[in-house]
């Protein structure tokens, strides 16, 4: 089975499950909230990993995103939905990881026309320095590490470099707002908790 036939949970604005539809369903116009994560590591110098998305990839290839993005299939913990990806992906992990806040964004790729209509959990990921990364070049084109502030700020100035939902993911990765901030525990998947931003839907970054 690909990848684009998997299932994903459709939530509502307050983040209750109400079905499920597969990714490329989802991702078709107008598309379909649905739940998903975007998980960050972090060094213990504070820099961040950031991943070029693979130019095979059906929405914002070649573009600069964070560490892991996916989606729990119905029913999966974040906690494990994230470390089976950041495996995947990066052949990374497990890594511990803490949520750090929540939001919905949408955003309409002009390369491939799908739409990303995400419910988004921001996960923190721990990342030991010495831990080997094998990323899996059909998710990945590059790796590189970066400072979270200068990240922010080269956001602004060149926005069509990154995957529109990564401001949202530094912002909350600077200033965590999540039921887990502050906290040092793996995340789980909340139950009816509210994105802290839902203006953020009109995809602006």
């Amino acid at each position: 089975m690909s990848r684009e036939e998997h299932l994903v949970e459709l939530v509502d604005d307050a983040g209750t499950a109400h079905g499920e539809a597969s990714v490329a369903n989802a991702h078709q116009p107008p598309g379909q909230l649905h739940r998903a994560f975007s998980v960050m590591l972090v060094d213990p110098d504070g820099q961040v990993l950031l991943q070029r998305r693979a130019a095979v990839k059906t929405r914002f290839p070649l573009r600069w995103a964070n560490s892991c993005c996916g989606h729990p299939r119905p029913g999966e913990s974040l906690a494990e939905a994230a470390n089976r990806r950041l495996s995947e992906e990066l052949g990374a992990g497990p890594v511990e990881l803490t949520e750090v806040g929540v939001y919905v964004y949408y955003a309409e790729d002009p390369a491939t026309g799908r739409v990303e209509f995400e419910y988004d959990h921001v996960l923190r990921g721990e990342f030991r320095p010495a831990a080997p990364l094998r990323p899996d070049p059909d998710e990945v084109a590059e790796l590189r590490w970066a400072d979270p502030v200068a990240l922010e700020a080269e956001l602004d100035r060149d926005p069509r470099s990154y995957a529109p939902w990564l401001g949202g993911v530094v912002s909350r990765l600077l200033r965590p707002s999540g039921p887990s901030a502050g906290a040092s525990r793996p995340a789980v998947t909340p139950t009816g908790s509210s994105a802290d931003d839902a203006a953020e839907r009109s995809g602006g970054r």
